[in-house]
C-alpha cells in the first residue's frame, strides 16, 4: 500500500509502479481508444493522475492494478467528454456562416430595438417575488386586480399596492415617468395608481 502512495512523491517507488503496470494500462487504454497518438498520450495522462491520487489509495479488492484501471477509466471518460465538446463546437462552428454587412446592420438593428425590453427585464428581475407576481398576474395576464389578489391570496388593496410599488419602480428602473395612470386590461378604464 505505501509503493502506491509514495509514487507521487517517490520517483524510484514510480518508476517500478510504472514498469509494474505499463503494459496493463496500455492495453487498457488500446481496447477504448483507436488513435495511437491518442492512445500514448492517454497512457501518461493516467499515470500523472496516478501520481495525484496516489495519497488516498487505500487497497482494497483488486489491489493496485484495479486502482489503477478506475483512474485509467477516469481519465478515458474524462477525454471523450472534452472530445465531445471540441466536436459539437467544431459543428456548431462549421454551421456558422460568415456575416456580410447587411446581416451585421439587421442584428445591431434588432439588438437597439430590444434594448428597452431587455432593460426592462433586468428592472423585473429586481422586483421582490410578491410585487412582481402581482404586476405579471395584472399586465401580462391580463386580469383585474381583484382576481390578482384572489390568485395570491390576498386582499385587493393589497394587491393594488403591490401592483403600485412594482410599477412605480420598475417606472424608475427603467427611466419612464412613475404616476402615469394605467388601463385596467378587463373594463378598459383609465384608474390613477393606488398610494403606497
Amino acid at each position: 500500500m505505501d509503493a502506491v502512495r509514495g509514487i507521487g512523491t517517490e520517483p524510484v517507488l514510480l518508476e517500478a509502479f510504472y514498469r509494474r503496470h505499463i503494459d496493463a494500462v496500455g492495453r487498457f487504454v488500446a481496447r477504448r481508444v483507436d488513435d495511437p497518438q491518442s492512445a500514448a498520450d492517454l497512457t501518461v495522462e493516467v499515470f500523472i493522475a496516478a501520481m495525484g491520487s496516489a495519497a488516498s489509495y487505500r487497497g482494497g479488492p483488486g489491489g493496485e492494478l484495479a486502482w489503477l484501471y478506475g483512474v485509467a477509466r477516469n481519465v478515458v471518460a474524462n477525454e471523450r467528454r472534452r472530445s465531445a465538446r471540441e466536436a459539437d463546437a467544431s459543428r456548431r462552428m462549421a454551421a456558422r456562416r460568415a456575416l456580410d454587412e447587411g446581416d451585421i446592420q439587421r442584428l445591431e438593428e434588432r439588438l437597439d430595438a430590444a434594448a428597452e425590453v431587455r432593460r426592462t427585464y433586468r428592472a423585473l428581475a429586481r422586483l421582490s417575488e410578491e410585487d412582481r407576481a402581482v404586476l405579471e398576474l395584472v399586465s401580462v395576464d391580463a386580469m383585474s386586480v381583484a382576481e390578482a389578489a384572489a390568485a395570491l391570496g390576498i386582499r385587493p388593496v393589497a394587491a393594488r399596492v403591490r401592483l403600485h410599488r412594482a410599477r412605480r419602480r420598475l417606472a424608475k428602473e427603467v427611466g419612464s415617468p412613475s404616476a402615469e395612470p394605467y388601463r385596467d386590461t378587463r373594463t378598459g378604464h383609465v384608474q390613477a395608481e393606488a398610494k403606497a
